[in-house]
């Protein structure tokens, strides 16, 4: 059943109302039981069952959003309760069969009752005034991503994440119930409500999502920590993004045609204290968890800087449409840390990268921790620092005449940047590399020139490494007459 919230009511203070009242009650699972033949199908089934598009909602009359749903089946087996706000009042959307086109499965669904739904997805006049595109998706536990124009789906962002790591394993909160405000003609930004519910937190969440070229999300969201036998949070992530590295120019794969494959190439992080932060993907044998500790931080984000076609020779899965997400808080997030996860994945399928914000302290149970930020959806324009960026970093050595051992012990870079702060410097410039390592690492050369080929500037640099069971980290930039020109790019070698 739905909450039955009157219209006039449907804001955040009411949904926070409803997550404080459920965070003061035990945790109660939601029931994933499914008729046994729709719980038979497999995902090519599952697949095969589709919203019919001349019933969605909103389309008879002509507003400029629509929303469409999708079917419960295979992994998605909790339901969500939808409901829509309109000036006549909030109503509860059904699960009817008749919205459904079941395709070539032999089931017989107007016995299964008002199932929920999966999830849903709104379309919008994004790249043409003929045809109302994909605009942004809500499914699965708290997951949803977005398109500006011209973008292709990539990766993902969440309402929270719980435990990614540091506790006995992750907790996935759920967006459990949705509140889809009712557009007026001529409006071109959406609004959803959501709700959301999980062992150990619970959360109410407002979403105003405004098309276009960079499509931006303004979330504000207001969670509640949860009391009771479930334990404490150890890490509690707010914003979290979550995206695909299997390989790229940094960590190429000899056995792929293609010359890199991800949805994202890079955490950039925009410290309170004023530093830009660039930290290379890469696809790690093991667990590899980072972290940057700021207070007050400007941003972050996975980004998709490689735009170029040619970078990934794909004309399926189109990797330089992927966009980035770019994290903007709205006000003073206090101390704490941007935490970057990668894991290990044999290939394209799995997400395998997640990174988020944890705040150094969490609230008492029943104290909201209200959260602001807008979730930028990037494509060829996107957030850059001020002064210069990296534009690819490469591992390896040229032709070289270096011993057997130098070849084991030592790693070479070479590191591209560009921007406006090195765009007018002469080839003669006096820029240097301010290059240094952790405790395992001796940087043994640096230096960096004007690149004629491109006119970006290239620093190459030579690092010894000390263990090769353990990682390194490094860190550099670009400097020009005592002035740093370039972001930090901070890289991590890892342990053989």
């Amino acid at each position: 059943m739905a909450s039955g919230v009157p219209a006039q009511t449907v804001d955040l203070d009411h949904i926070t109302q409803l997550a404080k009242q459920r965070a003061a009650q035990p945790y109660s699972a939601a029931n994933g039981r499914l008729p046994p033949a729709l719980a038979a199908l497999n995902y090519d089934q599952v697949r095969d069952i589709r919203w019919r598009p001349e019933r969605a909602l909103w389309r008879a009359e002509q507003l400029p959003f629509e929303a469409m749903f999708f079917h419960l089946g295979l992994y998605q087996r909790e339901p969500v309760l939808i409901n829509e706000v309109s000036p006549q009042g909030t109503r509860h959307i059904p699960y009817r069969t008749a919205d459904f086109d079941y395709g070539k499965n032999k089931v017989q669904p107007q016995s299964w009752g008002d199932l929920g739904f999966a999830g849903f997805r709104l379309h919008h006049h994004l790249n043409s005034p003929a045809y109302k595109d994909e605009l942004v998706v809500f499914q699965g536990a708290s997951y949803f991503r977005a398109l500006g124009a011209g973008q292709q789906y990539g990766l993902s962002a969440r309402g929270l994440a719980i435990d990614t790591v540091g506790g006995k394993g992750e907790e996935f909160p759920r967006f459990t119930e949705f509140w889809l405000v009712r557009p007026q003609p001529g409006d071109t930004q959406a609004t959803v409500y959501a709700l959301m519910d999980s062992p150990r937190a619970t959360g109410a969440y407002r979403f105003n999502i405004q098309p276009g070229a960079q499509t931006v999300t303004t979330v504000r969201a207001r969670i509640f920590v949860r009391g009771g036998s479930a334990g404490p949070i150890k890490t509690l992530g707010i914003a979290p993004l979550t995206s695909m590295f299997l390989f790229g120019e940094n960590q190429p794969r000899k056995d792929d045609f293609r010359p890199e494959v991800h949805d994202s190439d890079g955490l950039m992080v925009a410290t309170g204290e004023g530093e830009w932060l660039w930290r290379p993907l890469q696809n790690p044998r093991q667990v590899l968890v980072t972290s940057f500790a700021t207070t007050n931080p400007k941003g972050f984000g996975l980004m998709q800087r490689d735009r170029q076609w040619s970078s990934y020779e794909d004309v399926e899965a189109r990797y330089e449409r992927r966009p980035s997400a770019w994290v903007r808080p709205l006000h003073h997030w206090g101390p704490g840390r941007v935490e970057l996860v990668q894991l290990p994945t044999p290939d394209e399928t799995h997400d395998n990268v997640v990174a988020y914000w944890v705040p150094q302290q969490l609230p008492a149970p029943g104290t909201p921790l209200e959260v602001s930020y807008e979730l930028a959806w990037q494509g060829d324009e996107q957030q850059r620092p001020p002064g210069a960026w990296t534009t690819q970093s490469r591992k390896g050595v040229g032709y070289t005449q270096q011993s057997a051992e130098a070849l084991r012990t030592q790693v070479q870079y070479v590191v591209d940047f560009t921007g406006p702060a090195l765009h007018d410097l002469k080839a003669d410039a006096p820029v240097k590399a301010v290059v240094t390592s952790d405790a395992n690492g001796r940087v043994l050369e640096s230096g960096v020139y004007r690149n004629p080929a491109t006119g970006q500037w290239r620093m190459t640099l030579r690092v010894e490494r000390l263990r090769k069971d353990q990682p390194i980290e490094l860190r550099a930039f670009l400097q020009h007459l005592q002035h740093a020109v370039s972001e930090t790019w901070t890289h991590v070698i890892l342990p053989e």
